[in-house]
């Protein structure tokens, strides 16, 4: 029996979860294995991730598979990250239409090359239409870079005099973030024990609840998702309030 799902209160769970799946190299060298090993059986945890999700009927899921940072690892290891990645998507895609799946991407995506782009273009494409679970990966991603970026689009509008300065507030610089149509997520996940953000979703997450498991991303299961959201479910989120303005 798993006892934090059957603890579960559905009216209790987040709209939005992200999570920055940590610890694929440290799992492979940890069982004697390439670090890539590592990454292949990651694919094996986002799936059982995904199936709960589908069981709670979580709206949103955003996955930290690749950060802008990463393109300095040795170059073998980033090619069979990739090679991962575009055969993870074409097989998960009949998965994805079975389970009314919609898939999208956000980061700096001319960085991936063309092959990737026209996979990922595609199961955008097959999925567009699908009203459950929103699956996002975080890819090619920094979370700097796209609040300068959105600094630089508002800057534009302000030359052409699109826009008053006196209109620039927080909901326009949200407009012009990569996850302009996504909320900010309701808890953060992080695997393996660190304790750091890791340049991921600064600007979304400043009334986000954080969860650290000290498990490293291929054993994370089922049993510690769950845990992940029972342990949500029992926060107060105040939002800057106090509980006795809550409870009015």
């Amino acid at each position: 029996m798993n006892f934090f799902k059957e603890k579960i209160i559905k009216e209790k769970l987040p709209n939005h979860i992200a999570i920055i799946m940590d610890g694929n190299g440290r799992w492979a060298k940890k069982n004697g294995l390439l670090r890539i090993n590592g990454h292949k059986n990651g694919v094996n945890t986002v799936r059982k991730v995904v199936e709960v999700c589908i069981e709670i009927e979580l709206n949103f899921l955003t996955l930290y598979a690749f950060s802008n940072e990463n393109w300095k690892r040795p170059k073998t290891e980033v090619k069979e990250l990739m090679k991962i990645l575009v055969k993870s998507l074409r097989k998960e895609l009949p998965n994805f239409k079975k389970n009314n799946i919609k898939f999208s991407v956000i980061g700096e995506l001319e960085n991936l090359g063309s092959k990737i782009n026209e996979t990922l273009s595609f199961v955008i494409s097959e999925t567009k239409n699908h009203t459950g679970l929103n699956l996002i990966l975080a890819l090619s991603y920094s979370s700097k870079n796209e609040i300068v970026n959105a600094i630089k689009c508002i800057g534009k509008e302000l030359i052409q005099n699109k826009i008053d300065i006196k209109n620039i507030n927080e909901n326009l610089v949200s407009e012009n973030l990569y996850t302009a149509n996504i909320p900010n997520p309701d808890l953060l996940i992080r695997t393996s024990g660190e304790f750091r953000i890791s340049n991921f979703l600064l600007w979304q997450i400043a009334y986000t609840e954080f969860y650290f498991s000290e498990k490293l991303w291929p054993d994370f299961d089922k049993i510690d998702f769950y845990e992940a959201l029972y342990n949500y479910q029992k926060r107060e989120r105040r939002y800057g309030k106090t509980t006795d303005q809550l409870n009015k």
